[in-house]
């Protein structure tokens, strides 16, 4: 009886130790797991065991279903920035003073999960806040993300996590070097520098070449008289119904036009243009008088016809305009 009551005696202190000793931290013992493998994966068991309550720590947890049979796209997209937003940010807090584990739950894994919390459709992010604690709040619901508008970058997760964890740090995206980017815009510049060098002989007279300049100039100037710009701000139909089953070219009123009479009008401005410049510079130097006085009658029959036909579009346009020219009215 002594040796048993001894023996008693003895435990006592042990026991009260053992019963003193402090449970494990959950938290402490989830962000362990998360330095080395972030987000953590998840199945029914662990889910519960992260999100159940008391918890004096947050938890985002991905329900998702990578799986191609479930033809999730939308999961398949958002999974890599979802990892790097969770490796990014365990990275950044490795003391875990955010108080936050990130996790996914794949629907292979955690099929009672998604059946308990009515899930039909995937992804689903999920916020769950503290229930004790300084970070505790009222509301023991989780936080449900909006995918509505697509996939989502890690920055915008991040800067939704951050609203809700406004006392806490928020480490940064750190996303990794785009290697295969760098390369080929550094190939493509030197590729470019040496096409300019070898080219640069052979291009620098057309560059030069004052007729090259006064080509782009004239058509440009054609585009833009005839209305171009106009048709590009406006959204102009090309063509329209003229009402008796026929098709419309000039649409009536200077605030008004067709794709098609811009080119019909261009097209006059261009060889207007071309007879008078022909006129003025191609035929004084034609020596043969008799084809010199040809060229100045046929040159001179260009303009004055496309003139009428000028004409007869502005009276188009506008029906009080009171000028015209033969053949057109």
């Amino acid at each position: 009886m002594h040796f048993l009551k001894g023996l008693l005696l003895s435990l006592l202190p042990a026991a009260a130790f053992a019963a003193k000793k402090p449970a494990v931290d959950k938290f402490q013992q989830f962000h362990a797991k998360a330095l080395s493998s972030a987000p953590l994966k998840l199945d029914d068991a662990v889910y519960t065991q992260l999100t159940s309550a008391p918890r004096d720590y947050s938890v985002a947890v991905l329900l998702t279903a990578l799986e191609s049979r479930f033809g999730c796209v939308l999961c398949r997209e958002f999974q890599p920035e979802w990892d790097l937003l969770s490796r990014s940010w365990t990275k950044g807090d490795k003391q875990g003073d955010s108080r936050l584990v990130f996790g996914t739950l794949d629907f292979t894994d955690g099929k009672n999960t998604f059946q308990s919390l009515g899930l039909q459709t995937a992804p689903v992010l999920l916020l769950f806040q503290p229930t004790i604690g300084p970070h505790a709040v009222t509301e023991t619901g989780p936080i449900r993300y909006d995918f509505t508008n697509g996939p989502q970058s890690a920055e915008q997760v991040r800067s939704w996590i951050g609203r809700y964890l406004t006392d806490r740090p928020h480490p940064q995206v750190q996303r990794p070097i785009n290697w295969t980017y760098g390369i080929a815009v550094t190939t493509t510049i030197l590729g470019t520098i040496s096409f300019l060098s070898v080219a640069w002989p052979y291009a620098l007279p057309i560059i030069q070449n004052r007729n090259v300049w006064a080509a782009i100039s004239l058509i440009s100037i054609l585009l833009f008289t005839s209305g171009h710009m106009f048709n590009h701000i406006r959204k102009v139909p090309y063509v329209a119904g003229d009402g008796r089953g026929g098709v419309s070219y000039f649409a009536g009123g200077f605030s008004n036009q067709y794709g098609l009479e811009t080119q019909i009008v261009a097209a006059m401005y261009g060889l207007l243009s071309f007879a008078t410049i022909s006129l003025a510079l191609k035929v004084p130097r034609i020596k043969d008088p008799k084809t010199q006085q040809v060229a100045v009658l046929i040159w001179g029959g260009v303009i004055f016809v496309m003139y009428s036909f000028l004409l007869s579009v502005f009276r188009i346009k506008n029906g009080g305009y009171p000028f015209w020219l033969p053949p057109f009215s």
